[in-house]
């Protein structure tokens, strides 16, 4: 069983940056696609971007609000995947979790804690 620890989240001011990270242990992730998600107060959790696995390319995909401004990575040495935002804006305000994408929007693995990213002056 694959746990996860997020971490890297804090208060920024808008348009400051912030570097997740998405720690896994229990297993190599090296062969998943691995996603952030968010989720603010009173909303859905939605997805922010995804990167597949070695053999599939590296392939990234970025929800509209993220493009442009976030970019995710993976070192799978580190088992370990992570999301740099800049031009961060108070509407990124949220929980930000990862787990690696299942059909019928489900996760394969258990969401870990979450770290939170905050954005205002």
């Amino acid at each position: 069983q694959v746990h996860l620890v997020e971490s890297g989240g804090g208060l920024v001011q808008p348009g400051g940056s912030l570097r997740l990270s998405c720690a896994a242990s229990g297993a190599k992730i090296e062969p998943y696609t691995v996603a952030w998600y968010r989720q603010a107060p009173g909303k859905q959790r939605e997805l922010v971007a995804f990167i597949t696995s070695l053999a599939a390319g590296l392939r990234t995909n970025y929800a509209n609000s993220a493009k442009g401004r976030f970019t995710i990575s993976r070192d799978n040495a580190k088992n370990t995947v992570y999301l740099q935002m800049n031009s961060l804006k108070p509407e990124d305000t949220a929980a930000y979790y990862c787990n690696a994408p299942a059909p019928e929007n489900k996760s394969l693995w258990a969401w870990g804690q979450g770290t939170q990213v905050t954005v205002s002056s």
